[in-house]
């Protein structure tokens, strides 16, 4: 894994030394506090009770999709098989987490719960080389993330590694086979058929967007979710909508700073609409995706 060098250049300049590793519980309250700005994450309840365990934390995100936390109190704990505990748990027992979202945050956000790419994410110090490389052998919804704290106050958090939820590639061809596992099964049919009922045409336009977005980072992941493709990187910032004779991009975006125009773009902060983000991008033709380019690589800079 990559070392981080941190460095302060306000005067002579000086590398910063990680300090001593917050406590367990204080690691845990700072995230449960700070889980929105950290993650995208709505913060629901702490230490969750479940058969047969407890969920340090749990919360909902930016796209509807359940988020159980796990910190690792020492280096012998196996946190991901745990979290991989919770996760079947949750996946079994919808009802429960519905009721859950219903008390914090009301019945409008309960019914908006989209089970199609439920995470976990792994909070460490520290992660050995095995424990990514059997994440990505599980192809689960799984995020390690190692922290390091400073001792002016700074704290850094270092995603290891991006799982997509989204299809492998076959033959070239942009998230055509989904891969059904228990995380998606019957959840993500519905984005597909509508990529299986388009023209030919317009499946190519929806390929050439998806290498153009993968291709803009190394950090961009994918969730494949109900009604839409999310690109994110720590949150989302594109999302692609089907449509029978045109695709829609929506972009984390401030509407004010977007030349608006008549049938491409325009403003949807106060329009009900699937994906996330504030500014719908109407893309027909591959003149019109030329013309949405400037405004996706923008949305992935600033996400």
């Amino acid at each position: 894994m990559s070392e981080i060098k941190l460095y302060d250049t306000n005067g002579q300049v000086t590398e910063l030394i990680s300090s001593s590793v917050l406590l367990e519980r204080e690691l845990q309250t700072l995230i449960e506090n700070n889980m929105s700005t950290f993650f995208g994450v709505r913060f629901l309840k702490s230490e969750y009770s479940i058969t047969g365990g407890r969920m340090d934390s749990i919360g909902i995100d930016e796209n509807n999709c359940p988020v159980i936390f796990e910190y690792k109190r020492n280096s012998n704990e196996n946190v991901i098989n745990q979290g991989l505990f919770y996760l079947d748990w949750l996946l079994d027992h919808k009802a429960d987490f519905k009721l859950l979202v219903m008390s914090v945050l009301g019945k409008e956000a309960a019914d908006l719960i989209d089970w199609s790419a439920p995470c976990v994410i792994c909070v460490a110090h520290k992660f050995n080389k095995y424990d990514i490389h059997a994440v990505d052998r599980m192809q689960v919804n799984i995020k390690l993330v190692e922290y390091r704290k400073y001792n002016n106050g700074m704290l850094l958090f270092e995603h290891l590694n991006t799982p997509s939820t989204s299809s492998s590639r076959n033959n070239d061809t942009c998230h055509t086979e989904p891969v059904i596992n228990k995380t998606q099964k019957h959840d993500t049919s519905f984005h597909i058929d509508k990529l299986e009922s388009i023209s030919p045409e317009l499946k190519d336009l929806y390929e050439n967007i998806c290498n153009y977005i993968e291709s803009l980072g190394d950090d961009v992941a994918s969730n494949q979710l109900k009604q839409c493709l999310a690109y994110r990187k720590l949150r989302n910032f594109a999302c692609i909508e089907i449509f029978s004779k045109q695709l829609k991009l929506f972009l984390t975006l401030d509407p004010s700073t977007v030349e608006l125009t008549k049938d491409f773009t325009r403003d949807v902060s106060n329009v009900g609409h699937h994906g996330t983000g504030d500014v719908e991008v109407v893309i027909k033709n591959s003149e019109d995706f030329e013309k949405a380019k400037p405004l996706i690589e923008r949305a992935y800079n600033e996400g």
